[in-house]
């Protein structure tokens, strides 16, 4: 009798085991797909917007230069994010150091090829080309998340929680610094840190290593001069535009645009300053021309999405069955947070103009493929969380 009732619940274990896994797999989070695809919808939109005047000027009369490469490049990354959120996310255990060392490899490389313009930010292939620093971002961010899933018991100590992490964040930054990208390394930096403190190190050193990055900062630019241009034109842009500083151009233009605007915008396509007066409108300096067109409320809801994105992303990490899908999907929602923040601050002078572009908005394909990839492995992190979880 009684191992006819073990056999009975063994039985009934198995049946549950094999009805979770049945819903597990039946699909992703669907609140955060929807909040995707509408942002990159929104960003198409913005994009063609902001970039057809400009397109015309250069590209041949060609309106539609940029915004039929992003679609392409959009339509490949959404394939390739449905087919990554199908996976089982532990096997990118095995890939975290192998792709970090090829981002290095990539970086190393990026640096010594030539460049007019002294900027060592590409690789170009024939009919191709990428920023390795897109990838540095994916790999810093996996390669942390597997090493505090393994260590998580330890990352209150000096030897695992801090020291190594440094020491990768240390290289990494260091690298995209020197082609030289600015914008790059705050990102790197910021996401490393962020990881590091969710992560479970302890405060007190994430503490000290900001103290002395501000303070070498403080070194850098005013007592060795670094950036001195920038940060003057930043501190007083329209004294800078006065005297015709080439620096303070864009971000003048940026805030011409911005204050136009208004409450409610000029309306769709009716961007002046896109018209060869605010330089790449449909790059860097996007959200200035959102702004221009759809006024402080269209701005808004756009920060709105964004921020319930990152909200979703970061509910999906909380309920994840383990330390390295959390990590994963809060570390991959966040790194879209804290770029979208930065690019927002620049385009409003809130911090020196370091050239960084708005996620899903600004052009660029190695960057949108990237970013929807990642969102791939969120989807596929929320394929382990149960229904009543998500």
């Amino acid at each position: 009798m009684a191992a006819s009732r073990a056999a009975s619940s063994a039985t009934s274990q198995k049946q549950k085991k094999r009805l979770r896994l049945f819903t597990v797999s039946q699909g992703f989070d669907m609140p955060f797909l929807i909040i995707l695809m509408i942002i990159l919808v929104v960003g198409l939109i913005s994009l063609f917007s902001a970039s057809y005047a400009y397109s015309y000027y250069w590209n041949n009369q060609d309106s539609f230069h940029f915004i039929k490469k992003q679609i392409i490049f959009a339509v490949a990354g959404v394939v390739l994010m449905l087919v990554i959120s199908t996976i089982d996310y532990h096997i990118l255990h095995h890939f975290a150091i192998p792709l970090m060392a090829l981002s290095y490899i990539l970086l190393g490389i990026v640096l010594v090829l030539p460049s007019s313009t002294g900027v060592h930010r590409w690789i170009r292939l024939p009919g191709f080309q990428f920023q390795p620093s897109e990838i540095a971002k994916f790999a810093l961010i996996l390669l942390f998340s597997h090493l505090i899933s393994i260590n998580h018991k330890r990352m209150k100590t000096l030897t695992a929680g801090y020291i190594p992490f440094m020491l990768i964040l240390g290289i990494t930054c260091g690298l995209v610094f020197l082609e030289p990208h600015l914008s790059g390394t705050i990102l790197l930096l910021a996401i490393g840190i962020f990881m590091m403190y969710i992560g479970g190190t302890r405060l007190l050193y994430l503490l000290l290593t900001v103290g002395l990055g501000a303070g070498s900062f403080f070194y850098m630019v005013f007592v060795k001069g670094y950036e001195q241009d920038r940060i003057g034109v930043w501190l007083d842009p329209m004294r800078a535009y006065a005297e015709n500083s080439n620096e303070a151009w864009q971000i003048v233009q940026s805030l011409f645009a911005i204050g136009s605007g208004g409450i409610m915008g000029q309306g769709l396509g009716n961007s002046r300053q896109k018209h060869l007066f605010l330089p790449e409108p449909h790059n860097d300096f996007i959200f200035s021309v959102i702004c221009e067109e759809l006024g402080f409320v269209g701005a808004v809801l756009i920060i709105i999405l964004f921020a319930l994105l990152v909200w979703r992303g970061i509910t999906i990490g909380m309920k994840s069955p383990d330390k390295f899908g959390s990590m994963l999907a809060i570390g991959l929602t966040v790194q879209v947070g804290i770029q979208a923040i930065m690019n927002m601050a620049v385009v409003t002078n809130t911090i020196p103009n370091t050239g960084i572009s708005l996620p899903f908005f600004s052009y660029g394909g190695t960057s949108l493929v990237m970013l929807l990839a990642q969102m791939g492995v969120v989807l596929a992190v929320s394929r382990h969380t149960s229904p009543g979880e998500s």
